[in-house]
This record gives structure tokens, C-alpha cells and sequence, in this order.
């Protein structure tokens, strides 16, 4: 695994050691941030290559910081994996659905640390270098710059959105269902299940409606969904 430049978001001094040690001797490269506001600051300064946020952080939440982030163009694409105590099921959900990459609960083993940072760095590597723009049915993806167009409009996709239509245009057709979907498009982030697909689709869906192309997502009832790039 290539070095990465990590920023550590992490209010309590024990576990931010721990998490640089163990990243510093994987060869990462690792700069700390106490709350939100000093990470604010760093990130206007220089992106790194992936976040560890807690959530519970002093001032601004760590969940209110993805949020933050994902509203923004220069930091809508950056991989974060929260790190918290919240270990309940509408906690892992909310904090997925609301921009987190992956969701690791305290207390947790440096062995699974590296490994979650390690599947989410080459998830990212892969999808950084995906190839040459898709054009189909009147659209066109390019994951270079992680942009979608219809003629002179670009649309305005979040993220997971942005990552849903790449799968989905690469395999036109082809009926994907909710677990295919999850593995391609969440990968280890295991906590999301399938009714978090339906809520991105449907914002998809939206995201589509301006340049009339919503109906190029097709249900298909009992198995997925699909990309339709021929006419109807």
C-alpha cells in the first residue's frame, strides 16, 4: 500500500497516539486535528488523502463536519471513515447516509484499523483511476474530474450519487441487485443495508430529472435496478 497523507480528527489524546502510531509505522503520513474548526482550517491549507473523524468532538460534531464537507465541490470526493463510540444501528446509518465512507466503533484493534483504512485507500485508487469519460443516453461521466454533463448542463450529483451512476453506465442494461450494488458502489462499509440503496437511487433519480433523464434508472421489480441507454 502506497503512503497516504491521513488527517487524524480526534479529541481525546490516547486514542489519536494510538491511531498515528499505528498508521506512522504502516509508513502513512499523519497530521492530528483536535476539533473541527482546526481541521477546517488545515483542510483549506492542503487536502489529505483520507480523514479518521470522530464523531463526539468538542464545538462541532464529527457528524455535522461530513456534512460540511460533502457540501462543498473541493471536498465532496474526500474518503472520511468515522471513528466513534456510537456503535447502534441508526447511528452507523445516519453517519453513512450523511457522506461517511466507513464506520468504525471504539474500541477497536490497530489490525482493524489498518485494514479498513487500507480497503478504503484502494477503493479510492481504483476509483481515481476508472478510465476514460462514459458517454451514454445522453450523458456523459468522466471520473477524472468526477463530473457529469447533458450537452452544456452539468448536473449536480453528491458523491455516492456521482458513484452510483459510473457503476451503473459501465454496465447499461444489465439488472444489478441491491447486494450487487452495495459491494460496487459501499464496499466494506458492511453496516449499510439495502434501503439505503433506494434512498440514493431516488436522489439520483433527481439529480437526473433536469436533463430528462430520470427514467434512464429503472426499477426492476423483484430483482434491482438498471441503466436503460436505449430509447424507449
Amino acid at each position: 500500500m502506497p503512503a497516504a497523507n491521513i488527517l487524524i480528527i480526534e479529541s481525546m489524546p490516547a486514542i489519536q497516539e494510538l491511531m498515528a502510531l499505528n498508521l506512522g509505522l504502516a509508513g502513512h503520513h499523519i497530521s492530528r486535528a483536535p476539533d473541527a474548526e482546526t481541521a477546517l482550517l488545515m483542510l483549506e491549507d492542503q487536502l489529505p488523502d483520507l480523514l479518521l473523524l470522530d464523531w463526539n468532538l468538542p464545538g462541532q460534531s464529527g457528524l455535522s463536519l461530513v456534512r460540511r464537507l460533502r457540501a462543498h465541490s473541493r471536498t465532496r470526493f474526500l474518503p472520511i471513515m468515522m471513528v466513534t463510540a456510537r456503535c447502534g444501528e441508526p447511528d452507523k446509518i445516519m453517519a453513512l447516509e450523511s457522506g461517511a465512507d466507513d464506520y468504525m466503533t471504539k474500541p477497536f484493534s490497530p489490525r482493524e484499523m489498518l485494514a479498513r483504512v487500507h480497503a478504503l485507500l484502494r477503493r479510492w485508487h481504483a476509483h481515481d483511476n476508472a478510465g476514460a469519460p462514459l458517454q451514454l443516453a445522453g450523458l456523459r461521466l468522466d471520473p477524472g474530474t468526477q463530473r457529469v454533463t447533458a450537452g452544456a448542463r452539468e448536473l449536480a450529483l453528491g458523491r455516492v450519487e456521482f458513484k452510483l451512476l459510473n457503476f451503473l453506465m459501465s454496465h447499461p442494461e444489465r439488472v444489478h441487485t441491491r447486494a450487487q450494488l452495495l459491494d460496487q458502489v459501499w464496499g466494506n462499509a458492511a453496516e449499510v443495508d439495502e434501503r439505503t440503496v433506494d434512498t440514493h437511487v431516488g436522489r439520483l433519480r433527481n439529480a437526473l430529472q433536469p436533463c430528462g433523464c430520470r427514467q434512464r434508472i429503472q426499477t426492476v421489480r423483484g430483482s434491482g435496478y438498471r441503466f436503460v441507454a436505449a430509447q424507449a
